[in-house]
This record gives C-alpha cells, sequence and structure tokens, in this order.
C-alpha cells in the first residue's frame, strides 16, 4: 500500500513504515510543505496514495471527499509526542494491512 505522510508528521515516520512493509514517503519529500490542503489532497489522489494526517480539515468529507482517494487517516493521538503519534499510528497498520482503505475516512 502507498502511503503519503502529511507534513504534521514526523519525517522519522518513513523508514519506518518501510520496514513495515509500506511503500511511504511524505510530503516534504515532494517539496509540499506549506502547501494549502486542496494541494496535498490533490497530490494524494494522483499517485494513488493513502493521506495519513493530524489535520482534522482532511476529516471533512464535503471538502476532501474519500471516496475519491485511496483513502484518508487522520491520526488522533492522545498527546502530540512522537512515540504517541508512532503508538497510535501502529494500531491502524493492522487494518492497513489486511482491508482496504480505498475510498474511506
Amino acid at each position: 500500500m502507498k502511503l503519503k505522510l502529511d507534513e504534521n508528521l514526523d519525517a522519522r515516520l518513513v523508514p519506518l513504515l518501510a520496514a513495515e512493509g509500506f511503500d511511504a514517503d511524505s510530503v516534504r519529500d515532494e517539496g509540499l510543505s506549506g502547501s494549502q490542503d486542496e494541494a496535498v489532497y490533490d497530490v494524494c489522489k494522483s499517485s494513488e496514495r493513502v493521506l495519513i494526517t493530524l489535520d482534522l480539515d482532511f476529516s471533512n468529507p464535503l471538502r476532501f471527499p474519500p471516496a475519491e482517494t485511496r483513502g484518508i487517516v487522520v491520526v488522533r493521538p492522545p498527546r502530540a509526542l512522537l512515540p504517541v503519534i508512532q503508538a497510535t499510528l501502529w494500531s491502524a497498520l493492522a487494518q492497513l494491512k489486511t482491508g482496504s482503505v480505498d475510498g474511506k475516512l
């Protein structure tokens, strides 16, 4: 599965996700840091990547219809600390590995 981490997620997660078998890159890798959310959404659609983000704006299906994407995963950790974010994201990995998030939020 191809993933794209939003700029609000630590780039150190990319190699960790790759070690789990995902084709992962980040918004930073594409030089999209500081871009509008719509640009990030469009890049994820065109590159057929699941967007992984902390940004609640992407949870608005009227603004960012998940049906047009490979999926949008909004990670909501109890605290915005790297180990907590990583643990929260890892809890979703089983679904990402075994199930499809295609077109889903």
